[in-house]
């Protein structure tokens, strides 16, 4: 009579966005995993709980790697199956971005829209934007009809709940029964070192610092600044970019009249409070938008530092040595962590399976492996690039 296989076991060193997914991705196929995490369960120090979570490749495109696009591009569907997996209801809108400019800013928002129109020429998989004058504002989003003549409308993109996610993810690993460990800081050296896991897969994001301080391509803190508001008044129905040379602004509407506004990138891993002028050119921004935020209630002003790698790109490093359990981190999904991560999530699962991801390769995910190449490209330095 056949033995039943064993399951693999896994630690997951932060339970972030990229954390939670993966745990109860691998939980969910029946592998026992531990969860460890400085912080407590609500996320309330990740970086994924202060953010828009908008899913915009083809907005993005005009400031990231193409690269980093076709991960958009994968992650939408890879978003409704995942979603619908949870037990919990996650708010998820697929309804197009509305972008918009003021009459001086004219000139950028042409640039702007040559530089879309380029990366749909060289990516089909993206829709072309939509040119808009004040009769279609109307009809796609008439309470701004009357502040703007022009505008682009982005076909397919979408947004989510950062902190319904977040939620419905921690409930999954409760039902699952993952044993997780909160509040407790732990280094995902050690535990190699334990040898009692397969695979220890470090999601640490900032908190992993340290561990890409050898490397050419090092870690860093981009802070980030958000406002929430509660503004019954405004009823936008998709996520708004409005283009301005200084302070260009998105406005996310959420379930119950709640808006997230953000725009701020300062290359700092500064966790103080929002700045005034921060604050004040948010605020003053999204009134022009739509006269209905100057009664919104402020909700929450909220900070945060996105973890990046020097290059602006994510990465996912594979070390295995003689006598200890492999080591996989995962990191600098930046500004694009919601856009993302399903499939980064993909690759992490199919190199836990064969060692090797061929939709790595597709999307142009960098991997790096201290054993050589493990199936995409030669190395570029001693972590060897794959």
């Amino acid at each position: 009579m056949n033995q039943p296989a064993m399951h693999s076991k896994y630690a997951i060193v932060g339970a972030g966005l990229m954390g939670r997914l993966l745990a109860v991705a691998l939980a969910q196929r029946g592998e026992k995993v531990d969860v460890f995490d400085q912080g407590s369960s609500d996320a309330s120090s990740a970086a994924a709980r202060i953010a828009a979570a908008m899913l915009a490749p083809l907005a993005e495109s005009a400031i990231t790697e193409d690269s980093v696009v076709r991960m958009g591009i994968h992650s939408l569907p890879r978003w409704k199956q995942l979603i619908e997996q949870l037990s919990s209801p996650v708010f998820f809108q697929q309804d197009g971005t509305l972008i918009l400019w003021h009459r001086q800013d004219a000139n950028e928002a042409e640039r702007f829209t040559k530089h879309l129109e380029k990366n749909c020429r060289n990516n089909s998989q993206l829709a072309p934007p939509q040119k808009l004058n004040s009769s279609d504002i109307r009809d796609i989003e008439p309470g701004v009809a009357d502040r703007f003549m022009q505008g682009l409308y982005l076909p397919n993109e979408g947004q989510l709940d950062n902190r319904q996610l977040l939620d419905a993810l921690l409930h999954e690993l409760n039902t699952l029964k993952v044993n997780c460990h909160w509040n407790m800081a732990v280094d995902p050296e050690q535990l190699r070192a334990d040898g009692i896991y397969q695979s220890v897969i470090d999601c640490r994001g900032n908190g992993a610092k340290n561990a890409w301080s050898s490397s050419v391509n090092s870690l860093r803190g981009v802070r980030g600044e958000v406002v929430r508001l509660y503004a019954p008044e405004v009823k936008l129905r998709r996520p708004t970019r409005l283009i301005h040379p200084r302070y260009p602004i998105y406005i996310a509407p959420k379930e119950n009249d709640v808006y997230v506004v953000g725009a701020t990138e300062i290359e700092s891993d500064d966790l103080s409070e929002m700045s005034v002028r921060s604050a004040m050119e948010l605020l003053s921004a999204v009134y022009t938008v739509h006269s209905g935020f100057a009664e919104a209630r402020i909700l929450e002003m909220a900070t945060q530092c996105r973890p990046t790698l020097k290059n602006n790109l994510p990465e996912i490093r594979i070390q295995k040595e003689k006598g200890l359990s492999d080591l996989i981190m995962i990191n600098g999904l930046y500004r694009h962590g919601f856009m993302i991560s399903p499939a980064v999530l993909d690759c992490t699962l199919e190199i836990l399976e064969s060692g090797q991801s061929n939709t790595a390769l597709e999307l142009g995910l960098n991997l790096t492996s201290n054993l050589g190449s493990i199936g995409n490209t030669s190395s570029k330095e001693a972590g060897l690039c794959v």
